[in-house]
């Protein structure tokens, strides 16, 4: 129960790794709040906290928009009466080289990945700073730290993540709030499954492209949940500004 008291809010939290972590950090005793656009997946999710004896609420939100991300802000704080954890983990992804990519699909992923991470700790930020203590953990990606093939909307939104950690690490950790980073590889959730597809690629052969990282094989959601676990709690209590490459060695090769 590494989270008991906590309240927890999540982005992107019906499916893949918003939807794990969502319920690794119920599990460990947090009240929480989550956001996606599918309310079906979001009742789901909703049940099955509820049916453990969890506490939480789904929120029907777009990250894209300023006055969602407040009002998402406020019911959390309506519900619970406090805000003590913020996980920025909703993205988007689209396969595309510069030349290729319309400009449409370059203005919703930098609005998704980039500016809702933005916003949201906009409006989560002063009831954290006003509490004195706080934790942002944001979601970037390995080709965050280093370039994908194909991938540059993803690729500028991300890396624009993991420097902003960062940033945000160095203005509000004299205030009580850490403020760190996951760049997860390949992990098997739809957005990779997209990316096969997108690829023209078999599942079959997607997977045998993970042989060639140190640990040859993909991840799971539950392990990237398991490093925000660690960010969210007291174990990381000295740990702000980083940036932690979940990723299987991918990174380091």
């Amino acid at each position: 129960m590494r989270l008991a008291n906590k309240v927890a809010l999540i982005t992107g939290g019906t499916s893949g790794i918003g939807r794990a972590t969502v319920l690794l950090f119920s599990q460990e005793g947090a009240k929480v709040s989550f956001t996606g656009r599918n309310e079906t997946k979001g009742r789901e999710v909703l049940a099955k906290i509820k049916k453990t004896g969890g506490k939480a609420i789904f929120i029907k939100a777009d990250v894209r928009s300023s006055e969602e991300c407040r009002k998402t802000v406020e019911k959390t704080l309506k519900a619970f009466g406090r805000l003590d954890i913020l996980f920025n983990n909703a993205g988007v992804y689209f396969h595309h080289t510069v030349v290729d990519c319309t400009e449409e699909e370059w203005d919703l992923t930098l609005d998704i990945n980039l500016k809702g991470t933005y916003l949201m700790s906009k409006f989560a930020l002063p009831p954290m700073i006003a509490q004195g203590s706080g934790v942002i953990i944001n979601n970037s990606s390995g080709w965050g730290l280093v370039g994908g093939n194909e991938a540059a909307a993803y690729c500028a939104a991300k890396g624009g993540v993991v420097l902003m950690t960062k940033a945000m690490a160095i203005d509000h950790s004299p205030k009580g709030i850490r403020v760190n980073c996951i760049c997860p590889g390949d992990v098997d959730t739809p957005m990779l499954a997209e990316d096969a597809r997108l690829r023209g690629m078999s599942w079959k052969d997607y997977l045998a492209n993970a042989s060639d990282r140190p640990l040859h094989r993909i991840g799971k959601p539950e392990e990237i949940a398991k490093a925000a676990l660690f960010l969210a709690s007291e174990d990381s209590s000295f740990v702000t500004g980083a940036i932690l490459a979940v990723d299987g060695g991918g990174t380091a090769d």
